[in-house]
């Protein structure tokens, strides 16, 4: 950690601690429609972006219902059990350690902007950031752009920022985007899910970043 200056973190599941309450949402969804539900397990191994993959992969069918409404579906879901999550006991500790640093940090999320506020807001460390950014819509696709927007806005080059995530599609991102990446698997997908992607460093916790 210590070559880079920036460092643009990843949301859930990375900061925020949501895997239950992602667990119990779509768990409600499936039961509703009579398929298997997810244990915290099997949710890691299958979770995928672009989302609406990772729900055909666990049964939905949408030539027979909407997209659109089963998005507003779990996000009403989602919502309702927010207030349950909070972030790892570990990050505080860290996103203070990086400023004391002089690191700028940021925050490149899939979450729609204003429950990304929201949440933050409710965290209280929106102060650490020089920019949050979600999406403006509900259907938690590609960080890609909104990442290349970041860099460009701020000026950062790639090679001194370090991308903190915890799915495949992080490192995704991190490519596009020429920097760093660093994968946390205490996250939505496994340590043998992260691993397949090539990422040259996983780690298990947080706690684990001031060792790198």
């Amino acid at each position: 950690m210590l070559k880079y200056k920036a460092i643009i973190w990843d949301y859930n599941g990375t900061l925020l601690d949501d895997l239950s309450i992602g667990v119990k949402s779509i768990n409600k969804m499936l039961l509703k429609r009579g398929l298997p539900i997810l244990s915290a397990e099997r949710y890691r191994e299958v979770f995928t972006f672009p989302v609406k993959k990772y729900y055909e992969n666990v049964g939905f069918d949408f030539k027979r219902e909407s997209w659109a409404e089963t998005a507003k579906e779990f996000i009403a879901h989602y919502t309702s059990l927010l207030a349950e999550s909070t972030i790892f006991p570990e990050a505080m500790n860290l996103l203070s350690h990086f400023s004391t640093q002089g690191k700028r940090q940021f925050i490149l999320s899939a979450m729609e902007q204003r429950m990304l506020d929201q949440s933050t807001e409710q965290e209280k460390i929106q102060t650490y950031f020089d920019e949050i950014s979600g999406i403006d819509n509900i259907y938690a696709s590609s960080k890609i752009e909104n990442g290349k927007k970041l860099l460009q806005k701020f000026e950062l080059s790639p090679g001194e920022v370090c991308l903190l995530g915890d799915t495949s599609h992080d490192y995704e991102v991190a490519k596009e985007l020429g920097c760093g990446c660093i994968l946390i698997a205490s996250g939505h997908q496994s340590f043998e899910r992260l691993k397949k992607t090539g990422c040259p460093v996983i780690i298990n916790h947080l706690n684990e970043l001031k060792k790198n």
